[in-house]
C-alpha cells in the first residue's frame, strides 16, 4: 500500500549520524569507477554530492536518492581515455547527460510503455551481460593475472578482498551487509599496511584541506566534443536509462510512494541529466541513481530525503579532504581488482537475471539469434576505427543490431 502522506520527524543528531552512515555505505562503489578508469576519486565524490543535490531540487525534494558513478560506464570511459583526450571524455559525459534529457522528453511525449518496447529483456539482458564480460579481463589484470603471468602477492590480496566482500554480503540482519565494498577495501588496506606494500608518503604529505594539483588540473580542463568519443558513450546511456527506471520503481516500493507518478520519470531523468552534465564539466564520471542506495534505505528504514541531502554535503566535504584523497590514491591495485572481479561478474549475472525474469523461451530460435549476435559484437568486437578521429565501440554496434533484429525477425 503506497503511503502518500509520510511526515518525517525533526532533524537531530541521529539524523546526521544516519547521513554519514549513508555516504560511507556509498563510498566504496563511488570511488571504484574512477580508480579503475584512471579518473580522479576526489572529483567523483564531489560530483556525487553536487549531483545528488541537483537531483533532489529537480525532483521536488521528495525522492530519497544518492547519486553515484555507474559501473556500466567503465568500459566506455576506459576506451575513450585510451584513444582520446581527457577533454574529449568530459565532452562525451556532457553529451551523455544530454541523452538523458532526450529520453525524458520522449517519455513525456510517448509514455513509458511505448518507449520501453524498443528495449525488451531479449535485447537489454545480453547488453548488460556484455558490459560485465568486457570488464572481467581488466579485473583479472588488476588482481595480478596478466597474459598467463601470475603475481602471487597481488592474487592473494585480491582473493582475500573478494572473500571478505562475499562474506559481508551474506551477513543477516546487519547494516554491514550493505557496505561490503567499503569493508572489503578497509580489510585489504590494513593487510597491505601490515605487509608494507603501501606508500604512505603521499598520505603524510597531503594537506587536510584542499585538492591535489592533478585534481585541480582535471577540474579546470575545458571539455571538447569529439564524435568518436561521443558514439562510444551514447549506447551505455540506453542501459543506464533502463536501470534508472528500475531503480526509481524499486525506491518507491521500498519507501511506500509512487515516484513514477510524482515527481515522475520525466523529472527523475532530468535530475540524472543535469547531475551528469555537471559531472562532465567538473571532470567526474557520469552520475546515475544507485541500486546500493535503495538497499541501504531498506536496511535502515530511513526514507527522509533531507538526510540524503546531508549525505551529499558530507560527500562534498570529503572530496576536499586531502588526506582522504591521498589514502584512496595509495590503495594497492590488487585490492580494487578483487572487488572488481565480483562486481563485474555480477553485472553479467544481472543480464541473465533480466532474461530469466522475463521468462524468455530459448526453444524459440529467434530468442537464441538475438543474444548471440549481441554477444558477438558486444564482447568480441573491441573498436571499429572508421577514421583516425572516429571510433565506434562494439557495444554500440551490439545495441544497434539488437534493436534492429528484435524489430525485423518474425516472432
Amino acid at each position: 500500500m503506497l503511503n502518500k502522506n509520510i511526515i518525517y520527524p525533526q532533524l537531530n543528531k541521529t539524523s546526521y549520524i544516519l547521513a554519514l552512515q549513508h555516504v560511507l555505505a556509498m563510498f566504496g562503489a563511488t570511488v571504484l569507477v574512477p580508480f579503475i578508469t584512471g579518473m580522479d576519486s576526489a572529483l567523483a565524490l564531489l560530483c556525487a554530492g553536487i549531483g545528488t543535490l541537483i537531483f533532489h531540487f529537480t525532483t521536488k525534494k521528495i525522492v530519497p536518492v544518492f547519486l553515484g558513478s555507474s559501473f556500466a560506464f567503465i568500459t566506455s570511459i576506459t576506451i575513450i581515455l585510451a584513444n582520446y583526450s581527457f577533454s574529449d571524455l568530459k565532452g562525451a559525459i556532457i553529451i551523455a547527460g544530454c541523452m538523458y534529457i532526450i529520453y525524458a522528453i520522449i517519455i513525456k511525449i510517448y509514455g513509458n510503455d511505448r518507449v520501453l518496447k524498443l528495449f525488451p529483456p531479449i535485447v537489454i539482458g545480453p547488453i548488460i551481460m556484455c558490459i560485465g564480460l568486457r570488464l572481467v579481463p581488466v579485473a583479472l589484470s588488476m588482481s595480478g593475472y596478466n597474459n598467463d603471468k601470475l603475481n602471487y602477492e597481488s592474487i592473494g590480496l585480491a582473493l582475500l578482498t573478494l572473500f571478505v566482500m562475499i562474506t559481508i554480503s551474506f551477513l543477516q540482519k546487519s547494516i554491514f551487509r550493505f557496505m561490503p565494498i567499503m569493508i572489503a577495501i578497509f580489510v585489504g588496506y590494513i593487510l597491505s599496511l601490515i605487509l608494507g606494500i603501501v606508500d604512505l608518503s603521499k598520505v603524510i604529505n597531503a594537506p587536510w584541506i584542499g585538492l591535489p594539483s592533478n585534481t585541480t588540473n582535471q577540474l579546470f580542463t575545458m571539455p571538447t566534443f569529439n564524435l568518436g568519443a561521443i558514439f562510444i558513450m551514447i549506447p551505455i546511456t540506453l542501459v543506464t536509462f533502463l536501470e534508472h527506471i528500475g531503480d526509481i520503481k524499486t525506491n518507491g516500493a521500498v519507501v511506500g510512494k509512487n515516484f513514477a507518478k510524482s515527481p515522475g520519470f520525466f523529472r527523475t531523468l532530468l535530475g540524472d541529466a543535469f547531475a551528469t552534465m555537471v559531472a562532465g564539466f567538473l571532470g567526474g564520471p557520469p552520475n546515475t541513481t544507485y541500486g546500493e542506495n535503495t538497499a541501504v534505505l531498506a536496511a535502515t528504514k530511513n526514507y527522509d530525503p533531507r538526510i540524503l541531502r546531508i549525505s551529499a554535503v558530507f560527500a562534498i566535504c570529503l572530496a576536499f579532504c586531502g588526506k582522504i584523497t591521498a589514502i584512496m590514491q595509495s590503495l594497492p591495485t590488487a585490492i580494487m581488482g578483487g572487488v572488481s572481479l565480483m562486481l563485474f561478474a555480477l553485472i553479467s549475472s544481472i543480464g541473465i537475471k533480466v532474461m530469466m525474469e522475463a521468462k524468455i523461451n530459448f526453444n524459440n530460435y529467434r530468442n537464441l539469434v538475438i543474444p548471440s549476435v549481441i554477444i558477438i559484437f558486444g564482447v568480441f568486437v573491441n573498436n571499429v576505427k572508421i577514421t583516425d578521429e572516429f571510433i565506434i565501440s562494439g557495444l554500440f554496434l551490439a545495441t544497434i543490431f539488437g534493436v534492429l533484429l528484435n524489430k525485423v525477425l518474425p516472432q
